[in-house]
């Protein structure tokens, strides 16, 4: 007999409660479910099920080995449903989260020029900073910055790291003179990002040691990257962003990268995902995709002033 098709009646029998049932379910008849169960036990040498007529019941390695046949059908099913995977076109809603400014500038467009390849995908796109529930939001899939909460029932893979700049305007500048060393970023007035009522110190790594924490001070303070880049521009202090979004002001002059010795802070974007035994093609493709993509497209032309 097949011990992959005799563990799957195995699991029936238990699920249902007897063999009657799962007979029924499985269009079998009741002795050949008995039969796969035996051939089993017979096998491993070792009582399954205490079965009477009138109950049954798993004996304590039935009860370790049913959980092991589940997982081991699950591995199965997902194999083969990889096979299947490449004979297929993506298709359907593909329902992802990202925050605002990182999803609009980085994510989208990748997705788009995905959406493009594939007729039949369908896109679902929620842009927001905070963090959604997977399990409860319906999302297949979220990207997300930073470091990752650990929270159970999550994959999670990395996509690519944005590195983080000290920038002002030639006009702050002028004024107040260009900071040379991570002391001196403590006597310039800072535009401060505030999230979730709290403010984050801005980090630089040191070698062999934890990164150098400056805690920015300023009258400024805003819960929106693209507003404190504006702010920088106009000449109202110094910001700590993503080189991906000030890096057309760079180019144009408006901001200019500050601190070109000083290493730059590393910050991870990762897409995450609910655990599960076959991750659809669907969302496979958005992962490979953006691992693909997001690297190049974030490190593309940052400088230094």
């Amino acid at each position: 007999m097949d011990r992959l098709a005799s563990m799957a009646v195995f699991i029936r029998a238990v699920d249902l409660g007897s063999f009657a049932a799962a007979a029924a379910a499985l269009g079998l008849s009741a002795p050949m479910v008995g039969k796969h169960v035996r051939f089993l036990e017979e096998r491993l040498g070792v009582r399954l099920l205490n079965r009477t007529t009138r109950r049954q019941s798993l004996t304590e390695f039935g009860r370790t080995y049913y959980e092991r046949c589940r997982t081991v059908l699950a591995e199965a099913d997902a194999a083969d449903a990889l096979a299947a995977d490449q004979l297929a076109a993506p298709c359907g809603r593909l329902r992802v989260a990202m925050p605002v400014h990182f999803g609009r500038r980085c994510v989208v467009p990748v997705l788009m020029a995905l959406a493009r390849e594939h007729p039949g995908l369908e896109l679902d796109l929620s842009l927001g900073d905070p963090i959604v529930d997977l399990a409860e939001s319906g999302h297949d899939l979220a990207v997300r910055t930073g470091v990752l909460e650990d929270r159970g029932g999550l994959v999670a893979r990395r996509l690519a790291r944005q590195r983080m700049l000290v920038c002002a305007a030639p006009s702050y500048l002028d004024r107040h003179g260009r900071p040379r060393t991570l002391d001196d970023l403590t006597r310039h007035q800072a535009i401060v990002y505030r999230r979730s009522g709290r403010v984050r110190p801005w980090l630089f790594p040191r070698q062999g040691q934890s990164a150098a924490e400056i805690m920015p001070v300023g009258r400024l303070r805003l819960d929106d990257l693209d507003a404190i880049a504006d702010a920088a521009a106009d000449g109202m202090g110094l910001a700590w962003l993503p080189g991906w979004l000030v890096r057309e002001r760079i180019r144009a002059g408006t901001l200019l990268a500050l601190l070109p010795d000083q290493p730059h802070y590393l910050y991870d974007c990762h897409a995450v995902w609910l655990q599960t035994p076959h991750l659809p093609l669907k969302v496979r493709l958005a992962v490979d995709a953006l691992a693909a993509a997001l690297p190049g497209l974030m490190m593309e032309g940052e400088g230094s002033g």
